[in-house]
């Protein structure tokens, strides 16, 4: 599905197996370090890039205390801005079971609806979002998105009816559209490629944080008395995230070049540290046709929206239905049920971050999805297959376990997007409709569930079919070559997109 890996006729081969074997971390070392691949004309023209292009040295010193600067600043703000918009998706499972259905009325199918309004707003959306993304500052665009979604969450409890509780989700998808690629952007911009996966999984290993907090609030907050429990949850969720926003705006640079934390010198190493990435540095707001037309006409393109889709439809399901689920396996009461949720976001967390240090390990991220997802088709089977009489309690409880697997796939695809696109306005149009393609999975998820007569067996079905043919489409992708990382260049700081790129190399 991805493109043959290409090595430029410039480039000794030589110098690809350098940079293939030990990946961009020795990029530097070869450009200031003569001896370091026993030959001295690579050494040579690596010292040569390097005093043409940005006239500084990087050691492996430089490197680290860098990248833990980076870290502090930029993979902090991360971390917690993503947690709070997982927060705030999260709390309308565990609302359902605290009397939100009751209080608004809700009837039927209504609150499968509303569970698919937020991810239709990202779905329409999307093509603004990607303009969005390369046409504002990163420092004034993200603060303008928390600032909207922290205050329509906040206003949730206003809601008292199906058509008030519509109009709040399909604002809260509005302002949360560009959520995800905006930050998948800023990793792709502030690291190197090997460092991408384990940076991808710190901020979105947060959907399993995100799901402990859910549920202790959940639990804390459902003796007060209606309609009080669910209100509670939403306003203080909403709370939060508008206190973030002065402090995003306050630590968020625009781009490296622009960054206060980095002396001048640190600002031209650190870009120096990504260039070899090939796929640039970020900083251009010039949206360019001809990026999102390369976007559009590719293949791989196609096979990243079909994962995002088929994945998220999984995904939706934990989300909006877990509560619901658990609830109806066993003789739980509600305020159990929410509980019950705590495990669950811990295996989220500590599968994303065990998949993340995966693809740091193994070069073909096809495989490591594979073996992501078979634990997901068990879980989904179990639930399919167990009686739901309250007799098979523990078992359908581990294989609803067993669906964490399914966040450690969407990270996976994240990083393995990143790693083979090139250029910011095609970085931002992949990444727009990754998301696009992950709202139509939102979407469709609640709606196969129904109402639930039927144990949510119907639904249940759909989604172990998707993951079937899931597993065997990235199968069925496991070709051509692998390598990660290229010599430096001037081509991996300009805004170039790996099809111009001679000097790209592919990650299967």
């Amino acid at each position: 599905m991805l493109p043959r890996s290409r090595i430029s006729p410039s480039l000794p081969s030589i110098a690809y197996q350098a940079v293939a074997d030990d990946d961009d971390d020795k990029d530097a070392d070869q450009s200031n370090n003569p001896g370091t691949l026993q030959d001295e004309s690579i050494s040579s023209e690596a010292s040569d890039v390097d005093a043409e292009d940005l006239g500084v040295a990087l050691t492996e010193r430089d490197n680290t205390r860098i990248l833990r600067k980076i870290d502090k600043v930029i993979l902090s703000l991360l971390v917690w801005v993503y947690f709070l918009q997982i927060l705030d998706k999260t709390i309308l499972g565990y609302s359902a079971i605290l009397g939100l259905p009751q209080d608004t009325h809700l009837t039927g199918n209504q609150y499968s609806i509303v569970g698919s309004v937020a991810p239709i707003a990202q779905l329409i959306w999307q093509p603004v979002s990607s303009l969005l993304i390369v046409k504002v500052p990163h420092r004034t665009l993200m603060p303008c998105l928390v600032f909207g979604w922290g205050l329509t969450q906040t206003l949730t409890p206003t809601c008292r009816s199906f058509p008030g509780l519509v109009l709040n989700r399909f604002l809260l998808g509005l302002f949360e559209a560009g959520c995800l690629p905006l930050f998948s952007l800023l990793t792709s911009q502030w690291y190197r490629r090997r460092e991408q996966p384990l940076r991808v999984a710190a901020w979105y290993g947060t959907n399993g944080l995100a799901t402990i907090l859910a549920a202790l609030l959940a639990f804390l907050l459902a003796p007060l008395p209606p309609p009080w429990p669910w209100q509670s949850l939403f306003l203080l969720t909403g709370v939060f995230t508008l206190l973030t926003v002065p402090l995003i705006r306050l630590r968020l640079p625009n781009d490296i070049s622009s960054a206060p934390f980095l002396t001048p010198t640190e600002r031209l190493q650190a870009l120096e540290r990504v260039r070899a990435n090939q796929t640039g540095v970020g900083g251009n707001t010039k949206f360019q046709p001809s990026q999102a037309w390369e976007a559009l006409n590719e293949r791989k393109t196609y096979l990243f929206l079909a994962l995002a889709f088929a994945n998220n439809l999984g995904a939706q399901v934990t989300n909006t239905f877990g509560p619901l689920i658990l609830g109806g396996i066993g003789a739980f009461p509600p305020r159990t049920t929410t509980l019950l949720n705590i495990p669950f976001g811990a295996t989220q967390y500590a599968v994303i971050v065990a998949v993340a240090v995966l693809a740091t390990r193994i070069l073909y991220k096809s495989a490591a999805l594979v073996a992501v997802m078979v634990p997901v088709l068990v879980g989904l089977a179990v639930l399919y297959i167990v009686p739901h009489d309250g007799r098979h309690t523990g078992g359908l409880v581990v294989g609803y376990y067993l669906l964490a697997f399914i966040f450690g796939g969407n990270a996976l695809i994240v990083a393995w997007i990143l790693a083979n696109t090139g250029g910011q306005t095609k970085k931002a149009v992949v990444m727009g409709l990754y998301n696009a393609a992950s709202a139509g999975g939102n979407v469709v998820g609640p709606l196969v569930f129904g109402d639930g007569t039927d144990g949510y067996k119907s639904g249940l079905r759909v989604t172990l079919g998707v993951f079937v043919a899931m597993v065997l489409v990235v199968g069925g992708s496991m070709e051509g070559g692998v390598g990660e990382g290229g010599l430096g260049g001037r081509g991996g700081l300009e805004d170039v997109t790996d099809g111009e790129n001679d000097a790209f190399v592919y990650v299967y």
